[in-house]
């Protein structure tokens, strides 16, 4: 699965997770690295002591939080509430079919006999302790950012747009409010005077894929309703990578899956560190390509490459993605910035408007076929995200998840 689109098969699983707790609005994660990874809580003893008036300040904090702290965080959140309030876990197990209320219920469980005094400490603590962190984040945004982004941070230095994936805590999994901003990032910086446009990504990823919470509340019309939104918003997202004007370049500083690898045949350069990968798992959840991937990749890689990693989800390392054509060159990771950007420097120098121009001879003459590969891709996915063999592989997946 993929893009924004993608998320639409999982809705009817993911729903209730999303309200693992009534001040949270949901549950991220990305859509190739689904998990609900081990709850790992330490109930080392402290010192402070906590007033009923402490916790439900912090019950009020954390509806004001602006970030999505992830997943592992909002479960043990969770579970120390109800700790807190309830007390140890008293409810009956839910059938292993139950994917979402068997996370929540294994999240309460764990914490076994701890008292409801220390729950509801823990809680107050974390809740503390994100509070200053979006704090410290808040006061660590880069000088020259352009201001209107949540999800992104876009500065432009040196004649070059730097468009950021700014999501660190979820692996800049790829939300509904991203796949928004980037399309806006990407339209200013069509139209400014920056030479180059680079995008890339904050902290260890690049970006992990779609985000599930990208389609919390069912509308009227169903499944249906939200599969068609989704494949209208994906077809413009992909769009303007194959209409943007200037170079584009990809600065890949870790692991990348999904619709930020499917893109990458649109980029005019990518570069990586060897630490990034590329996974674009589409089959094993019963889905099809997207991001003009079903053209790119067979002429970029060769039909054989191409189709073990779309059909077969062979994941690349960086130095297989370069050899196969997808990435222009690799980087040691302990130099890969100030490589990569002491080239983008001297990119920035040089003519724009010849730069333009040239682009457009290299790629315009593929454009109408692009726009119809993204509508026949998006076409098909609306047909796979409604079929019970997606709906099937993504059950089979969930099952597979909770007996880890």
């Amino acid at each position: 699965m993929s893009s924004a689109a993608a998320a639409a098969a999982f809705q009817f699983l993911t729903r209730s997770l999303l309200r693992l707790h009534r001040p949270l609005c949901g549950v991220s994660n990305s859509v190739y690295g689904l998990h609900f990874p081990a709850l790992q809580l330490h109930t080392t003893k402290s010192t402070m002591q906590f007033s009923q008036e402490d916790f439900e300040k912090a019950k009020d904090q954390l509806k004001h939080l602006k970030g999505d702290p992830g997943n592992e965080v909002k479960l043990k959140l969770y579970a120390l509430f109800k700790q807190a309030t309830q007390g140890p876990c008293n409810t009956p197990k839910p059938s292993m079919l139950d994917f979402v209320n068997k996370a929540k219920w294994d999240a309460w469980q764990l914490l076994g006999t701890l008292t409801q005094d220390s729950a509801r400490q823990k809680y107050i603590e974390l809740v503390s302790s994100l509070v200053s962190s979006e704090s410290s984040q808040m006061q660590e945004t880069p000088p020259g950012s352009k201001p209107g982004y949540e999800t992104l941070e876009v500065s432009t230095k040196d004649n070059i747009t730097k468009i950021v994936l700014n999501r660190p805590k979820v692996k800049n999994a790829v939300n509904q409010k991203m796949y928004s901003e980037i399309i806006e990032a990407l339209e200013e910086a069509a139209k400014d005077d920056s030479v180059i446009t680079v995008l890339t990504g904050n902290g260890d990823y690049y970006s992990s894929g779609n985000d599930l919470n990208n389609f919390v509340n069912l509308p009227a019309g169903g499944l249906e309703e939200i599969v068609e939104n989704a494949a209208k918003q994906l077809k413009d997202f992909v769009n303007h990578f194959i209409d943007f004007p200037k170079p584009l370049i990809a600065v890949v500083n870790g692991p990348a899956v999904g619709i930020v690898v499917t893109v990458l045949g649109l980029f005019d350069i990518i570069y990586a560190t060897n630490r990034a990968t590329f996974h674009t798992p589409f089959i094993s959840l019963g889905q099809s390509p997207e991001g003009c991937s079903s053209y790119t990749f067979p002429k970029i890689m060769g039909v054989s490459k191409a189709t073990e990693m779309l059909l077969f989800n062979k994941k690349l390392t960086a130095a297989e993605a370069c050899s196969q054509g997808l990435v222009t060159e690799v980087f040691p990771d302990h130099s890969f910035q100030k490589e990569v950007w002491t080239r983008l420097k001297a990119y920035a120098s040089l003519p724009r408007n010849s730069l333009v121009i040239s682009k457009q001879l290299i790629r315009g003459i593929e454009k109408e076929k692009l726009h119809e590969v993204n509508s026949q891709e998006c076409e098909c996915l609306k047909e796979r995200w409604l079929s019970d063999e997606c709906m099937n592989a993504i059950t089979s997946f969930f099952q597979k998840k909770s007996k880890l």
